[in-house]
């Protein structure tokens, strides 16, 4: 998710006194509350959940737009795309997925070959892991799926309807759905980022059987086990006490006047780029195309998603859980300035599981994998190998991934 300074932003407040006039205030009072919400949903939507310093803009707006347009056009993130297919989760939302098939010799002989599946973290999608599939395409058979209310998938029944509240162990069981739809048989990878890792754990916690059964290897990066309600995103104790004293109003706002909040984001745009970077990336020198590419991940989540999607991690606790992967090949990594899921969250992980290799990659923030792709991509490429799992040899992942 994001990263900057460590000085509470003002606009916090400036929420906060919204969030409080947003019942009485009429039309007006709603416009500007979602105008500030919208200035600040980019840290949720980051899953931040805090204000943050942002860079003062010394560029006009209208060549800022230009740049992002042009950034747009040219870049190819994200545009890898694979065979298209449906899941249905027990609630009957429809959960999008794409599947790789291994080529050549990669595919192997015999049974059912390794799948590997892509499981990815809030307010992202698929997409996110674009440069693990261009390392990896071919070499194995890999699912990548958009999590429910992500992406092409559905948004979730049960919480449009509003008789169900999202939840990790929910997300747990549409892993299985997904796996059960593209990956029927055979042994399985497991690899998630941020959300997409507690999901794996929600999933072992609820279905050891099938993580005893059929997986073969798994990858935890940049995610927690639990705690998540301690973490203070990089501010001190009387910014992170603001943040939590409007969280609530901002989320009630969110929900209840989507519309007017999204257009307050949209105006924020160049704000909520500087979030985006903060939180998302721990060096400055990030590529500009990964960095925009990151923006627009982050920006195609609604609102609404977002405010519905956060009060889960406070609740999610799967510490128990790792114990179902002990004994298999487990890579738990994470970005050195990860300030979502700090690498001591990793370090916690790796501690319950002392098998496991632990590995966090000097510099980096949250979105580890589009900020140091090469060194994602090498240690991907020896678990899989390691699993079983095609030809994939870690000079040849980086080789690919840098194409």
């Amino acid at each position: 998710m994001t990263e900057a300074g460590g000085v509470p932003d003002p606009a916090l407040g400036a929420v906060a006194a919204a969030a409080a006039r947003s019942g009485r205030a009429g039309a007006s009072g709603w416009l500007r509350g979602a105008g500030v919400a919208g200035a600040a949903v980019g840290v949720l939507a980051a899953g931040a959940a805090a204000g943050v310093a942002v860079e003062r803009l010394t560029v006009g707006r209208g060549m800022r737009r230009k740049a992002r347009l042009a950034l747009d056009s040219t870049g190819p993130y994200g545009t890898l795309r694979g065979t298209p297919g449906t899941a249905v989760a027990d609630d009957g939302t429809e959960l999008y997925y794409e599947v790789e098939e291994a080529t050549g010799a990669a595919r192997g002989s015999g049974g059912p070959p390794v799948t590997v599946v892509f499981s990815h973290g809030y307010c992202l999608n698929q997409d996110s892991w674009h440069f693990q599939r261009a390392a990896l395409r071919g070499a194995v058979r890999a699912v990548y799926w958009d999590q429910r209310s992500h992406g092409r998938s559905e948004r979730g029944r049960g919480q449009r309807d509003g008789n169900g509240t999202v939840s990790i162990d929910l997300l747990g069981r549409d892993l299985k759905a997904v796996i059960e739809a593209a990956a029927p048989e055979g042994p399985l990878v497991l690899v998630g980022h941020s959300m997409g890792g507690m999901t794996q754990m929600a999933l072992a916690s609820q279905y050891p059987g099938l993580i005893e059964e059929r997986v073969a290897a798994a990858a935890f990066i940049g995610t927690s086990s639990g705690r998540l309600a301690e973490v203070t995103f990089g501010l001190p104790a009387l910014g992170i006490n603001v943040v939590r004293r409007v969280l609530p109003g901002a989320f009630r706002l969110m929900t209840a006047q989507t519309e007017l909040v999204e257009k307050g984001r949209r105006l924020s745009a160049d704000l909520l780029a500087g979030v985006y970077r903060r939180y998302s990336f721990g060096a400055r020198d990030v590529d500009p195309g990964v960095a925009r590419f990151a923006e627009r991940l982050l920006e195609s989540t609604p609102v609404d998603v977002v405010a519905e999607f956060y009060p889960a991690f406070a609740e999610h606790d799967k510490t128990a859980a790792l114990d179902v992967f002990r004994g298999l090949p487990v890579l738990v990594l994470a970005g050195e300035k990860d300030l979502i899921t700090p690498a001591s969250h990793s370090e916690a992980m790796a501690a319950a599981l002392p098998d496991a290799e632990l590995v966090l990659v000097p510099g980096a923030g949250h979105l580890v994998m589009l900020e140091q792709p090469s060194t994602v991509d090498a240690r991907l490429a020896d678990l899989l190998t390691g699993a079983g799992a095609g030809r994939c040899d870690a000079a040849e992942a980086r080789g690919r991934g840098e194409a």
